[in-house]
């Protein structure tokens, strides 16, 4: 299956880069531009978006009117490369961009767009530094800051845990992020933090981090890190017979999909994730079924948010009576001004959208039981708006 769906990534990859909107009329549809890692260890998240995306460029342009044609860069999830990627689109004609998939990118090729006045709506680049001080860009998935605070308020409101340690990347905007507000929500509950260790991202030994949490006697560890580092934590605490609860944030997922990775290691990880393939509601169902047979996979929340960017601005590009002959820089003044008066109800919730770009919804927590997904209410939790 692994090797199936590895291979379905690659082919569905190269047509999305080479053959963009194959079923729109040439010259007559809105050009979209789509940046994020396609190879290299953040791939899962590129493509992902890229899956998700296709699904519902492909349902738009079925129902006529409106036609997109979407061009998919890879930037390996490296801001050079990214820049290199959005310079292609630009060239391309790109009208607006979904993206970036990674914050690091996000921040340096938002500074770009801000310049050249291209409008971008990035699926899961969550830091506020990606929307501060540029009108144009803004955020479907929510903000570091409401994922730190709504996981201190998760843990304290299902007594989940009596003293809590936290591994994060010191090195990494997303993590640190993510850490500073958990840690003052932690206070402000009572929540009881008794260690706090980092690491960078060249770091491969955990041992240190986990024998600290263990001997502080720590219960619950909050990892708000991505997935990589995430599954060689879960198997070095295995490995030391240490058995906390692990609690993460949207990075986390894909975890399931690693290569060679021991799900079994993973059971009972909870994380934060604004989206859950096993939801009953019509629009997931129908989604996860048509992403299971386009690419023989289950759709993690970066596919959804793919496929919510997409329905978001056609929403907008329809409000704004955006065409294909419409200019980058008109178009992005004309979406920064549909953003704010749209109100749409996605995989990934409803969502609404300030001056700032933030966007607010509710995340949902999820527990990974028996190699899925299992979801549950994660409170009343809303994203915040970004910090200037």
């Amino acid at each position: 299956m692994k090797k199936t769906f590895l291979a379905l990534v690659l082919a569905v990859v190269m047509a999305l880069s080479v053959v963009g909107g194959a079923f729109a009329e040439e010259g007559a549809a809105i050009k979209i531009g789509l940046i994020g890692p396609m190879t290299g260890e953040n791939a899962s998240y590129g493509t992902s978006a890229a899956q998700g995306a296709q699904i519902a460029v492909e349902e738009v342009n079925a129902l006529g009117g409106v036609q997109i044609e979407l061009n998919v860069q890879d930037d390996q999830s490296d801001a050079e490369t990214s820049i290199n990627a959005y310079n292609a689109l630009w060239d391309w004609g790109a009208q607006m961009i979904i993206g970036t998939v990674t914050t690091g990118p996000c921040i340096a090729v938002g500074a770009e767009a801000y310049n050249d006045r291209m409008f971008m709506l990035t699926p899961s680049a969550s830091s506020a530094d990606v929307i501060a001080d540029k009108d144009n860009v803004y955020q479907l998935c929510f903000t570091d800051p409401a994922q730190g605070t709504a996981s201190a308020q998760y843990i304290a409101e299902n007594g989940l845990a009596t003293a809590i340690a936290v591994i994060y990347n010191n090195g990494d905007t997303y993590s640190t992020g993510i850490y500073q507000t958990f840690e003052a929500e932690a206070a402000n509950l009572g929540l009881n933090i008794v260690s706090v260790t980092t690491f960078t991202n060249d770091t491969t030994d955990f041992s240190v981090q986990l024998t600290e949490a263990r001997e502080a006697g720590a219960d619950l560890v909050f990892l708000p890190i991505y997935y990589t580092p995430a599954s060689m934590i879960l198997q070095q605490a295995a490995n030391m017979d240490y058995a906390p609860t692990f609690f993460g944030v949207d990075g986390m997922d894909g975890i399931l999909g690693i290569e060679g990775f021991d799900t079994s290691l993973a059971e009972g990880v909870m994380l934060l994730t604004p989206f859950s393939a096993d939801a009953e509601d019509e629009l997931t169902v129908n989604f996860v079924a048509k992403y299971q047979e386009a690419y023989g996979a289950t759709p993690d929340q970066f596919a959804a948010d793919g496929y919510d960017c997409v329905y978001a601005l056609y929403e907008a590009i329809n409000n704004a009576g955006i065409t294909a002959e419409t200019s980058t820089e008109d178009a992005c003044e004309m979406l920064i001004a549909a953003m704010q008066e749209l109100e749409i109800t996605g995989l990934t919730g409803t969502m609404t959208w300030d001056e700032t770009g933030a966007v607010t919804k509710t995340p949902t927590a999820v527990r990974i039981e028996n190699g899925v997904y299992v979801g549950f209410n994660a409170g009343s939790a809303e994203a915040e708006p970004a910090a200037e």
